[in-house]
């Protein structure tokens, strides 16, 4: 991964997350995608499936196309500046992200969870070019909300790092359904891979895959997670932690810092593990070596 210095100008743009969970034999898995070499954003990199908002995504016919109120939606995010409508669009855009990035469809049809069939449908209609809203009315389904949880809202610093673009990003966590597949696009994404989320980090500190600070203490945060239940039950009983990195430069090194750190203007914790991640070896690491990742708080 190549480090990048500028001062970004540009605007935030409003994104959201989902980070894919199951459970395996051995424990908690994440759902991990490669991103193309192509993109914009994190070529090349390991990412859970996301994107910016769209603006297609403040569907008209929110009542019928979700299991929640955009109220309910606005309070579980707990960001009171927010506009009820825009909050409910965040988690279309993150159940839309799901469908189109890994083929999960977060949706039920007369109270019923989507059969096979209906998923193919949607998945053919997306292919030629039906808009996610079109398709949940067509198909006459209602998004499951209620499956995924606010995790954590990232907000990408003014120092650049790895990117030169800005994003509010709202990670939710969900429970893959149990009767579907998640996999690659092979478009926006040409790998995918189920890991512990210590097996993934274990994978980037390797050099098998490349992972950016967001994900790297995402995956640090569920490592202390031995099964999706534990994960839920955690989202639930907290609003989603705050994380808005303070980069500096020390010595030509970068460093990154988060909250809790004796940098960052905040001084209150908001993630278990390191408190920072330097710039160094080509890869973003704790000061204190790799298990200074799995620090419990």
């Amino acid at each position: 991964m190549e480090l990048n210095h500028q001062a970004i100008e540009t605007p935030i743009r409003d994104a959201s997350t989902v980070v894919l969970l199951r459970d395996a034999p051995a424990g908690l898995e994440v759902f991990l995608m490669k991103r193309s070499g192509l993109s914009d954003v994190l070529g090349g990199a390991y990412v859970f499936p996301g994107g910016k908002l769209d603006a297609a995504d403040a569907i008209d016919d929110m009542p019928n196309r979700l299991d929640q109120s955009p109220q309910a939606l606005h309070a579980a995010l707990n960001e009171p500046a927010l506009e009820h409508d825009n909050a409910a669009a965040l988690y279309v855009a993150a159940l839309r992200e799901a469908f189109e990035e890994s083929g999960v469809l977060f949706a039920e049809n007369a109270n019923l969870a989507v059969s096979d069939k209906t998923t193919a449908q949607a998945a053919e209609l997306l292919k030629n070019g039906q808009s996610f809203p079109a398709i949940l009315a067509q198909l006459g389904l209602r998004l499951q909300t209620l499956h995924v949880q606010p995790w954590s809202r990232w907000i990408t610093p003014k120092l650049a790092s790895v990117s030169t673009k800005r994003f509010d990003t709202r990670f939710f966590i969900a429970a893959v359904p149990h009767h579907q597949t998640a996999a690659h696009d092979n478009y926006e994404t040409t790998e995918s891979v189920w890991l512990a989320p210590r097996a993934a980090l274990e994978e980037y500190w390797s050099g098998g895959i490349s992972l950016a600070p967001p994900q790297i203490m995402s995956l640090a945060h569920l490592s202390h997670h031995r099964t999706v239940a534990s994960a839920l039950a955690e989202a639930r009983s907290k609003p989603p932690a705050v994380i808005e990195p303070e980069p500096f430069d020390h010595d030509g090194l970068r460093t990154i810092t988060y909250p809790g750190d004796s940098q960052h203007s905040i001084r209150e914790r908001a993630l278990p593990g390191p408190t920072r991640l330097c710039f160094r070896n080509k890869r973003f690491e704790p000061l204190d070596g790799f298990e200074a990742l799995f620090l419990a708080v």
